[in-house]
């Protein structure tokens, strides 16, 4: 497999809108190269037996059971707040809407 060139490099950074010196473009062009192979490698790894996956270790979501618990009574949400109406907090308007 051919290596990235510096004229693909000058490609890429002219659709990516980037400015880059000439000894930036032959090191970009090395940096891609490099990770272009390492690509290449890990792809030689896998195997039709390994299915591809989006994490190393299986993820569970931890869920406990929805239930109806004493909680506060708006009266008693409310008993701190400096305004309140209709058992909401009241808070400057900020919009200028109504």
């Amino acid at each position: 497999m051919p290596g990235i060139t510096r004229e693909e490099v000058a490609h890429l950074a002219r659709l990516a809108r980037l400015e880059l010196k000439d000894e930036e473009l032959d090191h970009f062009a090395t940096q891609l190269d490099d990770i272009i192979g390492a690509v290449a490698r890990v792809s030689e790894v896998a195997d039709q037996d390994v299915p591809p996956t989006s994490h190393p270790l299986p993820l569970t979501n931890v869920m406990r059971p929805d239930e109806v618990r004493p909680s506060l009574s708006p009266e008693a949400a409310l008993s701190g707040a400096p305004a309140q109406e209709q058992q909401r907090f009241k808070v400057p308007q900020i919009l200028g809407e109504e």
